[in-house]
């Protein structure tokens, strides 16, 4: 059995994820402070607006693959890669809104799960997309009890199986750590030179700069759709703020990728601050329609059910 305030902080990940995926999908592609301007006052109500196509409290194609993710983890008594594939790959298929490119043209290609992102990796040069990160959240709580290594590595093949680009695998590996380290009610901002450490050498440098005290989103070299400052933006969201609502609220008045933004900083603020502290305006109306899940919609309550069972192992 896992404490209760492990058990809190466990669905205040997978919560804390789609609250931020929900809050963020009607500013996405908009303008840094776009936010702000519209809620200046936090706590003031009213940001679950809906909007770019998405009805209020609406969770997008991020939370749809945790949850795909996290069930077939549950299902199958642990990692089957073709499974999450499958699962992925009629998700797909069954008109989700919103899909990254990347992601649809691996899980549309005909090809073999071990082979798609590869290949597809091979013909584009480009797959460093943050579409590994953003529903990474249910994963992570299911293999934090494993140690550090064992979750980096879990997380490494789940990203692989649609990123070839090593560089998303060892974000999220990054982001499973930081999650896991949460999760014993440790300070994951204190955790980063150990878990830098742990990242490839190949690619430690270029997350240590992300990851660096002193950088801020501004400094960022590409678009935050890409997997290096997507991360360093939750980071340094969760690094400058006090609490949840604070964390989301900079993660969304970045602008840009806003939905994937806030939800790998929801997941972090969640792992750090707990399931009560998401405010109930935010989860009251949230929910995630789940293409290639038999028409289900999940609300909270399904949410936080998924997240105890992820974290009972």
């Amino acid at each position: 059995m896992i404490d209760p305030t492990r058990a809190d902080r466990a669905a205040g990940a997978v919560v804390g994820s789609a609250v931020g995926d929900a809050l963020g999908a009607p500013f996405e592609f908009g303008p840094a402070g776009a936010f702000g301007t519209r809620f200046p006052a936090p706590g003031a109500g009213g940001e679950m607006c809906g909007g770019g196509g998405w009805d209020p409290g609406e969770a997008t194609d991020d939370t749809q693959m945790a949850v795909h993710l996290g069930e077939s983890l549950l299902e199958r008594g642990g990692l089957d890669l073709p499974d999450v594939f499958d699962r992925f790959r009629r998700w797909a298929c069954d008109q989700p809104k919103d899909i990254g490119l990347q992601t649809e043209a691996v899980l549309t290609a005909d090809l073999p799960w071990d082979l798609a992102a590869a290949i597809h990796f091979q013909t584009n040069l480009r797959a460093a997309g943050n579409g590994s990160l953003m529903r990474a959240a249910t994963a992570a709580v299911r293999f934090a009890p494993a140690g550090r290594d064992a979750t980096m590595d879990a997380a490494r093949r789940i990203a692989a199986l649609t990123h070839g680009d090593r560089a998303a695998w060892e974000g999220t590996a990054i982001q499973h750590e930081l999650v896991r380290v949460a999760l014993a009610g440790r300070d994951p901002i204190a955790a980063l030179p150990a878990t830098l450490d742990a990242v490839h050498p190949d690619h430690r440098e270029r997350y240590a700069t992300v990851l660096a005290p002193d950088w801020h989103p501004e400094l960022a070299t590409e678009f935050n759709g890409a997997v290096w400052p997507c991360l360093g933006s939750a980071v340094w969201a969760l690094r400058t703020t006090g609490g949840f609502e604070d964390a989301l609220r900079a993660a969304v008045d970045l602008g840009g990728d806003t939905d994937t933004v806030a939800a790998v900083t929801g997941a972090l603020a969640g792992a750090v601050y707990g399931l009560g502290a998401v405010p109930e305006r935010w989860t009251a109306p949230l929910h995630v329609p789940l293409p290639g899940g038999g028409g289900r919609t999940l609300h909270l309550a399904d949410l936080v059910g998924l997240a105890e069972r992820l974290a009972a192992g």
